[in-house]
């Protein structure tokens, strides 16, 4: 498996970015998302309040009809903080890609405040600066290859650079620059228990043993109040594609982030492995956009080297396109918002076919080379629509969705995968700022993968893997349960519990079903 994936969106940090109502995560964002806070959608060109912005229910009470996401307001407008929260970060609604929230429905606050009036000075200079912790603690004391527990963890900062306002020219307006770089320690669970395919924890892997490891630095220009928004620079995918604004409400990295297969494909590979490449989105009416990126196929095992800082690679000549339409609607008096969304990825390079030769036979029973396919591709399908409104903001609501996601099974381990889930806030039992949710997930391995693996255990040979790990037993599909409850402690700070039932480990029946129990902690400084 390739851990360029892991903590795709991983909870201390993934995005809700400017994708209009795509899925959106500002740099911010990233640092609390990856590490258990929740990314709100936020179209472009829309500076609303703090409150609706990042799907903050406000102080008991006092919840009232959102106003409409969608709302036209004047670019760079000041809001007023809501009851309860540290008046920060405005200058964040001028953003291109939304403001950042402590995923919904905290609200955008700090665990310290606004550092002194330190980050209030910076933003007045075109300077948004964030730090996150994501601490999470896992263990399977039932079932898999053995039992135990692992802590995993990760370090972020994101800097964004207004240039509108260190240069005032016409030329700098709705122009930025975005960097991310973390630090991540720990180690993988899902491994120790002997799934080498799937990650129960949304930290860990591909950040190499370096002090910071580099997930993006690109700039983003954006004309005609967002309407049009082009980025350009070291960009991990499922920034903008394959993404919807609840997946890193949960934990497992299947989920979390660019959902699998896609993420795991050269072309495609997420959060945190950027890509040198570029996006343009064009959103003609507030509820629809349409957005196209071009990426360079890196054929080496890290983009960017294992520290992601080395954009020079060779071999960097093959290329992958994606390309999505979306549909953010909000229907009734109470603005019920939804998600649908396409795509598809087309990547050019060529790939081995993970069972046929070039006579169209086993290549492990012919014992010749496996053939090569021109192309690889995956497309995608999401969906997901709120119920009932408890609140201001996206999020902030009984929500239910779902997904689609597919990848050619001639050149991907797996084929087929399909995502249902459930949320809530809690405003029913008086927590208006905590949030639950129950998830299931079904994946299928693919029928090329499958044969291979059935030829070499004919043979007494050891069963070949690919870009989900080597497998114990001969595949089939896996299935994992999940549910949370990410409850508010402080302004800043969330503890989430989360259980996992992981049925068929990596695919296999060779080990009993495990049983995991994980408890995360999100602290956004």
């Amino acid at each position: 498996m390739n851990d360029s994936s892991s903590c795709p969106g991983s909870r201390g940090w993934r995005r809700v970015h400017g994708l209009s109502a795509s899925i959106v995560v500002p740099g911010l964002m990233l640092l609390a998302l990856c590490g258990g806070a929740r990314a709100s959608t936020v179209l472009p060109g829309q500076p609303l309040s703090i409150a609706s912005a990042s799907g903050q229910s406000g102080a008991p009470g006092q919840q009232k009809a959102s106003k409409s996401i969608l709302s036209e307001g004047a670019i760079g407008e000041e809001v007023e903080p809501y009851p309860g929260q540290v008046p920060l970060i405005p200058g964040f609604l001028q953003s291109p890609y939304g403001p950042p929230s402590f995923g919904p429905p905290y609200g955008t606050t700090h665990l310290l405040g606004d550092w002194g009036g330190v980050q209030p000075w910076l933003q007045k200079h075109g300077v948004y600066v964030a730090l996150a912790d994501y601490e999470s603690i896992s263990g399977n004391p039932i079932g898999g290859k053995r039992q135990t527990y692992t802590d995993a963890g990760q370090v972020g900062a994101t800097v964004d650079v207004n240039w509108g306002k260190i240069f005032h020219g016409d030329w700098a307006h709705e122009f930025w620059l975005h960097t991310l770089v973390v630090n991540g320690h720990g180690r993988n669970l899902s491994r120790a228990f002997g799934d080498n395919g799937n990650q129960v924890q949304q930290i860990y892997g591909a950040r190499g043993n370096v002090v910071a490891h580099l997930v993006w630095a690109y700039f983003e220009k954006a004309w005609w109040r967002r309407r049009v928004d082009w980025s350009v620079g070291f960009i991990p995918t499922g920034t903008f594609f394959n993404n919807s604004p609840w997946v890193c409400n949960f934990m497992n990295v299947w989920l979390c982030g660019n959902v699998t297969p896609t993420k795991y494909l050269n072309g495609g590979r997420d959060w945190p492995s950027g890509n040198i490449g570029t996006v343009l989105r064009v959103m003609p009416t507030p509820h629809l956009y349409v957005m196209g990126g071009l990426f360079a196929v890196s054929p080496h095992a890290y983009n960017g080297g294992i520290s992601g800082w080395a954009w020079g690679q060779d071999g960097l000549g093959k290329l992958a396109t994606e390309v999505e339409i979306g549909w953010i609607p909000e229907f009734g008096r109470d603005k019920l918002i939804g998600h649908y969304k396409v795509g598809a990825l087309y990547d050019n390079s060529r790939y081995k076919n993970l069972y046929e030769d070039a006579y169209g036979t086993s290549a492990i029973a012919a014992g010749l080379p496996n053939r090569t396919e021109s192309g690889q591709s995956s497309f995608w399908a999401i969906a997901d629509q709120m119920l009932v409104r408890n609140g201001d903001g996206p999020m902030n609501g009984l929500i239910v969705g779902g997904y689609w996601s597919y990848a050619d099974g001639k050149t991907s381990q797996i084929k087929n995968h399909l995502v249902g889930v459930v949320m809530d806030t809690g405003k029913m039992w008086g927590r208006p700022l905590d949030m639950v949710g129950f998830m299931v997930q079904w994946a299928q391995f693919s029928r090329s993968a499958i044969l291979a693996q059935e030829a070499a255990a004919e043979r007494g040979l050891p069963l070949p893997g690919a870009n989900f790990g080597m497998p114990y037993g001969i595949q089939g599909h896996e299935t994992t349960y999940e549910a949370f409850y990410n409850a508010h402690v402080l302004n800043g700070l969330n503890l989430q519990p989360d259980f996992q039932y992981v049925n068929h480990i990596g695919g296999t029946t060779v080990f009993k079903d495990a049983a995991v129990f994980s408890l995360a902690l999100n602290v956004l400084f």
